[in-house]
């Protein structure tokens, strides 16, 4: 059985949780790095979400990628590849540490640019934040343990964020491809 997605109200300690752990990360990559970002919904003030922080270590090239990688394994990340998504590398966490998602792109990818678009957007539309994190409850409820579908559920709505925020119709599509389950897949839920 997988794992049950619970979508719990905004948590004042997440940005903390966040400073953690970039205190932590950002000593060992500063020299390459430009930044690290707190993205996804623990990093909307208000918003619902799963209690897990998502990050993402943005280089200056895909250049540098090797590098980070290696450096990282220093401090016991463990590199998981693209997942899927070009051009962003997934890490695994050190077993000790908070609950989050460690990723990594160079600047200007699609991924980084979506996740920035759609934190600052929603930090700047407070009732979005509330019909979104609605959404994520009800979805959370109705797929408990199924994060495909759930995803699949937010897309249109964050779809509608990235074409307000000036996104072209290509890179929605790319978007909407890599959040969407294959149709063969919505037809067998």
């Amino acid at each position: 059985m997988r794992k049950k997605i619970v979508v719990q109200d905004y948590d004042a300690t997440w940005p903390k949780t966040f400073e953690q752990l970039y205190v932590t990360i950002w000593p060992v990559i500063s020299d390459i790095a430009t930044t690290i970002e707190h993205v996804g919904s623990t990093s909307v003030p208000g918003l619902s979400a799963k209690p897990i922080i998502d990050m993402t270590i943005v280089i200056p090239s895909a250049s540098q990628m090797p590098t980070l990688i290696q450096r990282l394994a220093t401090i016991h990340y463990t590199h998981n590849g693209d997942q899927g998504v070009p051009g962003r590398e997934a890490f695994r966490r050190p077993p000790e540490t908070p609950a989050h998602n460690l990723y990594a792109c160079a600047k200007g990818n699609l991924n980084l640019r979506n996740h920035l678009a759609i934190r600052d957007y929603l930090r700047q539309h407070p009732k979005d934040v509330q019909a979104y994190g609605n959404l994520k409850k009800q979805l959370a409820e109705k797929f408990p343990h199924d994060i495909d579908a759930y995803v699949d559920g937010k897309t249109e709505l964050l779809l509608d964020i990235l074409a307000k925020a000036g996104f072209t119709q290509e890179e929605l599509q790319e978007i909407q491809g890599i959040n969407t389950m294959p149709p063969v897949q919505k037809q067998n839920k």
